[in-house]
């Protein structure tokens, strides 16, 4: 062994200082004149012995963590390993400098271009064999870096020896680390513009420490899915035409302390025997916040660790498939929050936010928005999109906050936001990522359905993308949008006293105008009792009958109004206090012990009974989305706060819909009917003694009478129980 020549000085302070773009350039082996040369930075090492073909040769110290030497007479490098020797320690390695690069050409070309759908296959953390050695490859795009290092666990958050190499002008960063595994800590040390250092977790992680706790964790999946019955057959009808009745729950406090498998134990058999045919998660991916309930991600591509692994989190969608629920989850691409070692400026610049203050700064939540103009962060969210689809077998997203995204002047006064090219005040740039987001899932993901919580009245939000509306511009693509309408009008009127309602009766009977301009979904989501709303039974007038009453016909009315339907948890079963995120819903309501827990119970089985029969009954969901499935037999019943209307099925199979909305019991009460219908008979009733009701119910077929009414040529004498609604279908 021999002396190596001295690296040039400029090139050592780069490589020492972490901003060398070809660390492989200086460490590793290579052949030189006379043998092959051997070069290792080692930080704190005391020695560093190469071990190859039998031999055991030190490298001579060049300070600074550097080792070095040349093996004369060798004409090509051998295969060898290094000793590292330490205070009292010896470490044996493989050197992670000696491997070509590990990601394909064809991966970086797709990075560039921001059309990788499949990004998390080519960039974070990924266990592979390469070059017959087992280990794991690093990848990190971060473009503004002068340099990036891996720094982990193992060498105590110290990055100095694993710099990593760039990839030509992707802004892609790579290192294979032979011998690290599933469960290392890792953290990027990136060198910013300015020469300072920053330590990021991975961007593209798909795990995480539990927070507080903010590194990435190496991961493989091991988890065999058993739900290939499920996902051949979802979507075998679309979803605007098939039964949709949404459970909506935040598992963290669904069963506080539960773990997902904990979770797959319950939750699977407690929807379906509610009747629900889906449940729809709040926000899952990684957040350092709880009490933001998931909605200030930090790590998009990781399911967060409080309640377990990322296949632990596959077992509980698993067994919910298994059970015959499909599984919905909250996403959030419209902001991330500004945690320093998370997206904020990640290499040193703007990176994933818009560059200009007034595009970036999100002014409700204190956080930072996308730049949805740039290719690489569309990429980024359209992938993520995708990777819930397919890697977790999701069956819907809801898109978190679209009306922030499509506004560039949302929540801003005058001068605090910038026009559009055109001078409008449209987010193009939102607009083009939400339409390639939606088209690339419904290409990729067959079954799967995209929901918009958008509460403007945006034109097309769930219009193809290539139908180009008045507005001037394409659909969204989405498949449903939440109806905020509906919801902010029908609470507006539960929430008067009975005696005040026939002055507000149009805020029952207006979502009727709009009913078809799009795909609705009728939300009661945790964003209505939260923050002083109140919870559902609790916004109600009267006494604790009366808010019951009156709580179960609101109920009966969503369940028969056009659109599908999502409850949160809780209100299922009446619960009187608002949604907390650290105890849940008040389950101790239902206990024997409680003596009004036979109160709450009938709301719950009246729950079940409306998901029961409108499974059941295809008026009420074959033709959600065209004005033939539905028709008024009186809207405008004021004085008597009362409602009537027909559903129907595709064959004009009819179901009769009757709310009355005052606590007064109305006798021979009228209503017009098709004449083609004989007889009606009761199939479910709000006011039934079995669910805390006064048990105005009819027992026997009502028989349609030749007497003209409200328009029609037959009609029908009902006794209308008080604060209730009563379904009929032809008897």
């Amino acid at each position: 062994m021999r002396r190596a020549p001295a690296l040039d000085p400029g090139e050592r302070a780069r490589l020492l200082a972490g901003e060398h773009h070809d660390p492989h350039a200086l460490l590793g082996a290579r052949p030189v004149r006379g043998g092959v040369l051997f070069r290792v930075l080692r930080p704190w090492a005391r020695q560093v012995t190469l071990v190859t073909k039998g031999r055991r040769v030190e490298l001579f110290d060049e300070g600074d963590g550097l080792f070095a030497g040349v093996l004369p007479l060798l004409r090509k490098v051998p295969t060898y390993e290094l000793r590292v020797r330490y205070d009292g320690d010896e470490v044996v390695y493989d050197d992670p400098y000696r491997f070509l690069p590990a990601l394909g050409e064809f991966d970086l070309h797709l990075i560039g271009e921001g059309r990788h759908e499949q990004l998390w296959t080519a960039l974070g953390a990924r266990t592979m064999t390469h070059e017959g050695v087992a280990g794991t490859r690093f990848t990190v795009w971060a473009p503004n870096a002068r340099g990036v290092r891996l720094a982990t666990d193992f060498t105590y958050w110290d990055g100095t020896g694993y710099p990593m190499r760039s990839l030509g002008s992707t802004g892609v960063w790579e290192l294979f680390v032979p011998g690290v595994g599933e469960g290392t800590l890792y953290k990027y040390d990136i060198t910013r513009p300015d020469g300072s250092h920053t330590l990021r977790a991975d961007p593209m992680a798909r795990r995480t420490e539990c927070p507080p706790n903010t590194a990435s964790v190496v991961t493989a999946s091991h988890h065999a899915w058993s739900d290939q019955e499920w996902m051949a057959g979802r979507g075998a009808r679309p979803h605007h035409e098939a039964p949709l009745s949404v459970y909506e729950v935040h598992l963290p406090s669904w069963r506080p302390g539960a773990t997902y498998r904990e979770l797959a134990e319950e939750l699977p058999r407690y929807v379906s025997d509610m009747g629900f045919t889906h449940v729809e998660f709040m926000a899952v991916a990684e957040h350092p916040f709880s009490g933001s309930w998931g909605y200030q991600v930090t790590g998009f591509y990781a399911p967060t660790a409080r309640m377990g692994t990322p296949d632990d989190f596959k077992h509980l969608v698993d067994a919910l498939h298994r059970a015959g629920i499909g599984v919905l989850m909250d996403w959030v691409p419209a902001h991330f929050p500004r945690d320093d070692w998370a997206l904020a400026e990640f290499d040193g610049r703007p990176l994933y936010e818009h560059e200009d203050p007034r595009r970036s700064a999100h002014p409700d939540w204190g956080t930072l928005e996308f730049d949805y103009g740039r290719k690489e962060v569309r990429n980024f969210l359209v992938a993520n999109a995708v990777y819930w689809c397919e890697e977790f077998h999701l069956d819907g997203l809801r898109v978190d906050a679209v009306a922030s995204m499509l506004y560039l002047d949302y929540s801003r006064e005058y001068g605090e936001w910038v026009p559009n090219e055109h001078g409008g005040r449209e987010n193009l740039d939102a607009v083009r990522f939400l339409q390639e987001m939606n088209a690339t899932v419904y290409r990729r993901c067959p079954g799967v359905i995209t929901f918009a919580e958008e509460s403007t009245a945006w034109d097309g939000v769930t219009r193809a993308t290539d139908h180009v509306g008045p507005g001037g511009f394409g659909g969204l693509g989405f498949g449903m949008k939440w109806n905020m309408g509906w919801m902010h009008d029908s609470l507006g009127y539960m929430t008067k006293d009975p005696v005040h309602r026939k002055y507000h009766h149009n805020e029952m009977t207006f979502s009727m105008v709009y009913a078809y301009s799009e795909n609705y979904i009728l939300p009661i989501s945790h964003d209505e009792v939260v923050h002083g709303k109140q919870s559902l039974v609790s916004k109600m007038p009267g006494d604790w009958w009366q808010r019951r009453a009156n709580h179960r016909a609101y109920l009966g009315f969503m369940w028969a109004h056009p659109g599908k339907q999502l409850l949160f948890m809780g209100q299922e079963f009446a619960q009187g206090a608002e949604w907390s995120h650290e105890h849940g819903p008040e389950w101790w309501l239902l206990d024997d012990s409680y003596h009004s827990a036979g109160d709450h119970r009938g709301v719950r089985d009246l729950v079940r009974d409306l998901n029961r029969v409108y499974t059941a009954t295809p008026a009420l969901w074959e033709r959600d989305t065209a004005p033939e499935g539905f028709s008024w037999v009186t809207g405008d019943a004021a004085e008597d706060n009362v409602l009537a209307f027909l559903r129907y099925d595709a064959e004009g199979s009819p179901l009769l819909a009757v709310c009355n909305f005052s606590p007064v019991v109305r006798h021979d009460y009228r209503l017009g009917a098709p004449d083609q219908v004989a007889a009606w008979a009761e199939v479910l009733n709000t006011d039934a003694a079995r669910y805390g009701g006064s048990d105005v119910v009819g027992t026997d077929p009502v028989k349609t009478e030749s007497v003209p009414w409200h328009g029609r040529p037959a009609s029908v004498r009902l006794t209308l129980p008080p604060l209730a609604t009563v379904w009929l279908r032809p008897a």
